[in-house]
């Protein structure tokens, strides 16, 4: 650094502490060091407040009465030299002042914008750290870590991951992995089908073309592999109506009712016979023969010896019946099965009770359970 910077520094001195700063952040913003001018404004607030000034962005030597001020300072510190750096396209850079205050929404804008050339692996492995394991912007991070990874890595990521979002972030995420996996198998099956049918006719779904073809999954033949299948279809459970992706995920359980059994993996309860399960699943949020669908899932829980097993098999029946809008159903199962599940799950009793207007049955079964609180706090909204 030029020593002229430091003349300007010491020859300020003369005018004061005000002077100093204001030469020092100029300097500052001119080479663009944004971390350096944060912890100017910082050390600028300590030197007004008489605090020390031996480390100067820290907090832990500011006397409780001096606390809220010099917080203040550090918010709106943190806040331009995110928005410098977000500026400039230094999103890591950003992420690190705009996520202490809290603030991710002007880094989830910034990275919905970002054009990455498809070969910087390190740029992309930056961003997706911040996008998807930090949850910023999960649906971009899973569109690049296809992108730079591939499928195989990108399922495994998922898995880690998924639970940590929100509902519509997983609905996004589930979408695009439908999508990209939905189009990957039908190309695959179209290519197969080709080599015996050449004049074969464009653009029909996966579902047009295994159509009465059990040939193509002759001697445990596949198209994709069947384990990327598998965490798709269980990811597409994530996916609200309306959407084309939750067409495109029965294709894919159809798909794999299709396969040697010896390709099916199983799942918990009620998905231990995976893809027929969860082409029921589907059907019922796509309102193919609903009742139908819904009468697997309910006959299945009556045949349910296993306790545990049963509030799992509630747990999914009730969360299709909600979905369907069929309130008065899940209020009576989950009073029956789950009215211990609190409002860190997805499904809630008290707040199911209170959608469908059930606030009796929430009086009814806090009693049962001699729950005092609970049931004032029923009979308050009854």
């Amino acid at each position: 650094m030029s020593d002229a910077n430091f003349r300007k520094l010491t020859e300020s001195q003369a005018q004061g502490a005000s002077a100093v700063f204001e030469t020092l952040q100029q300097l500052l913003l001119e080479q663009r060091d944004y971390h350096k001018l944060f912890d100017s404004r910082i050390l600028k607030k300590k030197v007004e407040l008489g605090l020390p000034l031996q480390r100067p962005a820290s907090l832990q030597d500011v006397p409780e009465e001096h606390r809220k001020a010099v917080e203040e300072v550090y918010v709106s510190a943190a806040r331009e030299a995110g928005e410098l750096f977000l500026a400039q396209g230094d999103i890591p850079s950003a992420w690190m002042y705009l996520q202490v205050i809290r603030e991710p929404d002007k880094v989830r804008d910034a990275i919905d914008q970002l054009v990455i050339p498809p070969d910087d692996y390190e740029q992309i492995d930056q961003i997706v750290q911040i996008a998807l394991y930090q949850g910023v912007h999960p649906r971009k991070g899973v569109e690049l870590m296809l992108k730079a990874h591939g499928t195989c890595s990108t399922i495994t990521t998922l898995d880690q991951t998924l639970q940590s979002f929100d509902a519509q972030q997983r609905a996004d995420c589930a979408k695009l992995m439908v999508r990209t996996l939905y189009d990957d198998l039908t190309e695959s099956v179209r290519r197969s089908l080709e080599a015996r049918n050449p004049m074969l006719p464009p653009g029909e779904s996966l579902h047009a073309l295994i159509a009465g073809r059990d040939w193509l999954f002759e001697g445990g033949n596949y198209h994709i592999d069947v384990s990327h299948l598998n965490a798709v279809v269980r990811f597409a459970r994530s996916i609200e109506t309306p959407a084309q992706e939750l067409e495109w995920a029965l294709d894919l359980a159809e798909y794999g009712s299709k396969l040697d059994p010896q390709l099916q993996y199983g799942g918990e309860p009620p998905f231990d016979d995976f893809y027929p399960a969860h082409m029921q699943f589907f059907r019922v949020l796509l309102d193919r023969q609903r009742d139908d669908a819904l009468d697997y899932f309910r006959n299945k829980l009556e045949q349910e010896p296993d306790e545990q097993d049963k509030a799992l098999l509630a747990y999914v029946l009730v969360d299709l019946l909600m979905r369907v809008d069929r309130l008065d159903e899940a209020v009576d199962l989950s009073a029956k099965y789950l009215t211990r599940i609190g409002d860190e799950a997805s499904i809630s009793f008290d707040q199911l009770c209170e959608k469908a207007g059930r606030l009796d049955v929430l009086k009814q079964v806090r009693q049962e359970q001699g729950d005092l609180v609970g049931y004032v706090s029923a009979l308050l909204r009854s």
